[in-house]
């Protein structure tokens, strides 16, 4: 009998791509709080969200996993991965959510536990400004007057890139956030005459638990997306910068909502 959370199922279960749920995560975030076209924004909802506003999120995540089979973070080439997330405010009968049109990895295993949960990942290449527990002209302040930056490319183009100056200390954090983001679970069908008929089509809300977050910093910041050729996250450019962010969170991810199914 082959065994296995996920794909490839083997006689040991050993290769799967993903372990069994439950995901730990720990991570560093740089975001940034922005306004986009309302009448864009919109469009990319699906359907039973509607916009609550148009303000959006963009994150720029260094993160670490680990599962409870396995001390994964001992083997860094497993459980490191960066990302960059975008949010928009919605809301599902009435009830503020968030969603996300697009989240770029660059790693598989991260793509794979993303897919399951909903999120649209793909493959991209996030870099963000690090800070170290030494004093350095290398290494900015992880406080007032510290500046961070970070890039998005996709495909070899430079798709997005910020810069964050931060000032005070905030007690919340930028919104919308993303521990318990309204997903779709979509995966389609390769049967001919059926390929607009998808196998899964699914409404999601995430449960993650154990949510923490270090010190919130706020402060200015600046970010451009650019055109590129093949991704409409362009449609979703800032028209305003509102604020930028700079703190860590730690969450566990082992359950799901299922809200409607939209087949």
């Amino acid at each position: 009998m082959i065994k296995g959370y996920t794909l490839p199922r083997t006689p040991k279960g050993k290769s799967s791509l993903v372990p069994n749920p439950p995901w730990h995560y720990v991570g560093n975030v740089l975001a940034v709080e922005y306004v986009a076209d309302q009448e864009k924004a919109a469009a990319f909802l699906p359907e039973g969200l509607k916009l609550a506003s148009n303000q959006c999120g963009i994150y720029f995540i260094e993160w670490q996993y680990t599962s409870d089979s396995e001390e994964a973070y001992l083997d860094p080439v497993c459980s490191q991965y960066r990302e960059t997330i975008i949010l928009l405010s919605a809301s599902y009968k009435d009830t503020p959510v968030a969603y996300c049109p697009f989240i770029w990895v660059d790693q598989d295993k991260s793509l794979m536990r993303g897919l399951i949960q909903g999120w649209p990942k793909q493959i991209g290449e996030t870099w963000i400004t690090r800070s170290y527990d030494i004093p350095s002209k290398a290494s900015p302040l992880l406080g007032k007057g510290g500046r961070f930056g970070a890039a998005l490319s996709v495909g070899g183009r430079r798709l997005a890139e910020t810069k964050v100056t931060l000032i005070e200390e905030s007690n919340s954090l930028p919104t919308p956030a993303f521990a318990s983001a309204v997903n779709v679970r979509y995966f389609p069908e390769l049967i001919k005459d059926k390929h607009d008929q998808p196998a899964v089509h699914q409404l999601v809300q995430l449960k993650s638990r154990n949510v923490k977050t270090s010190q919130i910093l706020k402060g200015e910041a600046s970010m451009e997306i650019f055109d590129h050729p093949y991704t409409e996250l362009p449609d979703l450019k800032p028209i305003t910068v509102v604020a930028g962010y700079r703190f860590s969170v730690a969450l566990t991810v082992d359950d799901l909502i299922h809200l409607r199914d939209l087949r």
